[in-house]
Parts: C-alpha cells; structure tokens; sequence
C-alpha cells in the first residue's frame, strides 16, 4: 500500500464523539512510552502527523486520521501510566473499552509492545482483555533498534509462551523501529490484504 494521504480529522473524548463508522478503521494502543506516535508518523511517512513526546501518558483523546480517503487510522490513549491520577486513569481506560468493544468498524487493533522488555503486568492485562472479548487484535513490537536479535527473540518467545498457556492460537507477530522503518511495508500490507 502507498499512503498518498494522511490527514488529521478529529479528536474525541468519548465514542459518541468520533466521526461516522462508515470507513474501516485500524486503531493502534499500547502503554505509554512504547512509540505509539513514532510509529504512526513513520507509518503515514510524515513526520509530525502524531504529535511525538519525551513525556508518557501525552495521548489522551481518540485520535482518528483519514488515510488515502478510504480508512481510518485511530490513535488510542496509552494505557498503564501511574503517575496519572487514578481517577483520570480510570476515565481514559473506560473510553479505551468502550471504543475497543463499541466501535462497529473497528477491523484490528495493532497493540504495541515495547520489544525491549519482559511482558508487562499491564499489557497482559490488556490482552487477557481483548481475547476475553474476542477483539480482533495483532502484536506489534516496537524499538526493536535499540536491542539485539537475540534478545528480540528471546522476549517474543516468552510472550508467546506465556499466550499459549491460556490462548489456542497466537496473534499475528511484527516487529518494527521507526528509526529505521522496519515494518512498514509488513503492516502496510497486512492493512492491505485485510481491506481487499
């Protein structure tokens, strides 16, 4: 796929807020600080699409942009920052569910995960989540730069282990760094092959 388009269209509070469902959408979450905005730029190939920052928990709106006017590309809050107030968390986390299980075109959720670390407690809550509720999710593993190979696959194995004591089967697997635009075309054409 080629992104010839990517614009902004609008930021939302809630789900009632977002624009109509009449286009399929690929929402991307993860924690905070796990290069969600980094990777949508390089994704759209523009640089200042998502707004990119040093500090974590920035995100905290439904962001939808309208690729090559035909999908959606949604940036969700990141989830697990605990320096936030939980009564503010919370809310953010409600907005998340509700979208996630509301949100009638939603086509796959792209869920983050930071390739440089053990499994987190708040990203198997979230996927013990999503596959509680059947959403149609794949695993992207981002910073994949800034460690070895080994270790790369050393951590996605553990992943895999610890999915495969409650889960049949194992979401789709990318690895990607915005650094230096691996993945890209991967995820580019998995949008692809899922929108034909």
């Amino acid at each position: 796929m080629i992104v010839k388009q990517a614009r902004f269209l609008k930021s939302s509070t809630e789900l009632k807020g977002c624009p109509p469902d009449n286009l399929p959408e690929f929402a991307f979450i993860g924690r905070s600080n796990v290069g969600k905005s980094s990777l949508i730029n390089m994704l759209t190939n523009r640089s200042k699409l998502a707004k990119t920052s040093s500090t974590p928990g920035k995100t905290q709106l439904i962001n939808h942009f309208l690729i090559n006017e035909q999908w959606y590309l949604v940036d969700l809050p990141g989830y697990g920052y605990t320096r936030m107030p939980a009564t503010e968390r919370e809310r953010m986390m409600k907005m998340i569910r509700e979208y996630t299980l509301k949100r009638q075109n939603l086509v796959c959720l792209f869920l983050l995960i930071d390739a440089r670390l053990d499994m987190q407690k708040a990203d198997q809550q979230f996927l013990h989540f999503l596959g509680s509720n059947q959403v149609p999710f794949v695993l992207v593993f981002t910073k994949t730069d800034k460690i070895t190979g080994n270790r790369i696959r050393q951590n996605i194995a553990a992943y895999k282990k610890t999915l495969l004591e409650s889960w049949e089967s194992l979401p789709q697997i990318f690895l990607t760094s915005a650094l230096h635009k691996q993945g890209r075309e991967e995820l580019l054409e998995f949008i692809q092959e899922t929108l034909s």
